[in-house]
């Protein structure tokens, strides 16, 4: 059977249960940490918890968010395949700097520009075929464990108050900056802070990151709490979601590769300087979608959303295909060729699917059937043999091509019980793909 999904309500995770089988292969994943591929192994037998970034909500999903949304939905999907119970949280920071900016400038409340970009990125994940939980864990309501990570810093010495805020001190935690392979011997001598959320770029702020607002006049976004009146930075937002919805340890981390930049080392200095285990045995990051060869941008005018490719004239399957055949380590260039080329492969492999799972064609030779039977059986391992070497869905889907031209070859339809088993096959690659059938 396929993988079924099984929500947990109480906790707002996602846990998928594939059938249980036997895998001649271990799954290799690129972690970033050790900038190599690495076999597979979660903490706990059969079990493997996901921590991934959601989307901003001061502003609406872009192209490339949903690149990174997708290649995460391929790993979760895959890992239900095979066989493994899935508990994922991905979330929304939904009170950040930019969003009370965003606020401010539109003269609305933050919660209802959240709720409107929260909306819009449900629809489109509906309509790309991307598996969520039922519940998002949001920064709004994990306020009370934030605050209480700070105090746990503030008691251990790891943070402090400075006029009204409170900062983290990244050289009090001694493997900070691992993940990017930060070289601190630039650290400024002299005390730096950063106040901010966060800041414009892929650079690094050689200095103490904030933890916490206090109170200022105007301010939209203010909570109550056992330290006072303000709100949670962005930096300490990610490990209160974590570890409310999954505790200080995880299997994989996953996200873009502008996490690089501060974010990713951010959330590991504070969950590992407090729990002293490692936070994440294993971190993906995805990397950008380019316009044209060009980096998307507010200032380029560059920036492309879901929809707007949607109205050209593809199809969601069509775009969900574009954005996971590349490698999700390589840089993927969006252009309208590109996009054409991706849609016409994709139609020629669903229209050969279709054709070979119709039926109807008369009984095979003995040997000839036997041929047909042994491009079936080679569909799963040629396909699990490709996604075992890092998520690679492009080289898996060309290996089904392959083996679906060769089942065409005759010219003529295959029999009922051939095309029947050929479409379950398909079907149950499809739970992984999502653009198949």
């Amino acid at each position: 059977m396929p993988p079924t999904i099984v929500e947990k309500p109480a906790r707002g995770k996602l846990a998928l249960r594939g059938q249980a089988q036997y895998f001649t292969r271990m799954l290799k994943l690129y972690n970033t940490m050790s900038r190599t591929e690495e076999e597979f192994r979660p903490r706990v037998k059969g079990r493997v918890k996901i921590f991934t970034c959601g989307p901003s909500t001061y502003r609406r999903p872009h192209v490339g968010n949903y690149r990174t949304f997708l290649y995460e939905d391929i790993l979760v999907r895959y890992l239900a395949y095979r066989g493994l119970e899935v508990q994922r949280v991905i979330n929304f920071t939904d009170i950040e700097d930019k969003m009370l900016e965003e606020a401010v400038r539109e003269g609305r409340k933050p919660r209802v520009i959240a709720a409107e970009v929260a909306k819009r990125f449900f629809s489109e994940a509906r309509l790309l075929r991307i598996r969520l939980p039922r519940t998002i864990a949001r920064a709004s309501t994990s306020v009370p464990q934030a605050v209480s990570l700070i105090r746990r810093l503030l008691a251990k010495g790891l943070a402090y108050w400075h006029e009204g805020d409170v900062f983290f001190e990244p050289l009090k935690y001694k493997d900070f900056g691992k993940l990017y392979r930060l070289d601190l011997r630039r650290w400024p001598k002299t005390k730096v802070r950063f106040r901010k959320d966060t800041y414009h770029g892929q650079r690094w702020n050689l200095g103490d990151f904030i933890l916490w607002h206090g109170q200022r006049n105007g301010d939209l976004s203010v909570w109550d709490t056992a330290i006072g009146r303000g709100r949670p930075s962005w930096n300490i937002q990610d490990p209160a979601m974590i570890t409310e919805h999954l505790g200080f340890q995880v299997d994989i981390n996953c996200g873009g590769i502008d996490n690089l930049y501060r974010h990713h080392d951010y959330n590991i200095a504070i969950l590992e300087s407090l729990s002293g285990k490692s936070y994440a045995n294993y971190y993906l990051h995805g990397a950008h979608l380019i316009v044209e060869g060009k980096p998307m941008s507010k200032s380029r005018g560059n920036i492309r959303y879901p929809q707007e490719l949607l109205r050209g004239g593809l199809e969601p399957h069509h775009l969900r295909f574009f954005l996971v055949y590349k490698h999700y380590r390589r840089r993927l260039n969006l252009t309208g060729e590109n996009l054409r080329k991706a849609a016409s492969r994709l139609d020629a492999l669903r229209s050969l699917a279709a054709e070979l799972t119709a039926g109807g064609g008369p009984s095979l030779p003995d040997a000839e059937a036997r041929r047909v039977q042994a491009q079936i059986a080679a569909l799963r391992e040629d396909f699990e043999g490709n996604l075992d070497a890092d998520l690679s869905v492009g080289k898996a889907v060309d290996a089904i091509l392959a083996r679906l031209a060769a089942l065409g070859r005759s010219r003529q339809r295959l029999p009922a019980a051939l095309a029947r088993r050929l479409r379950a096959e398909l079907g149950r690659l499809d739970e992984v793909l999502g653009f198949l059938l």
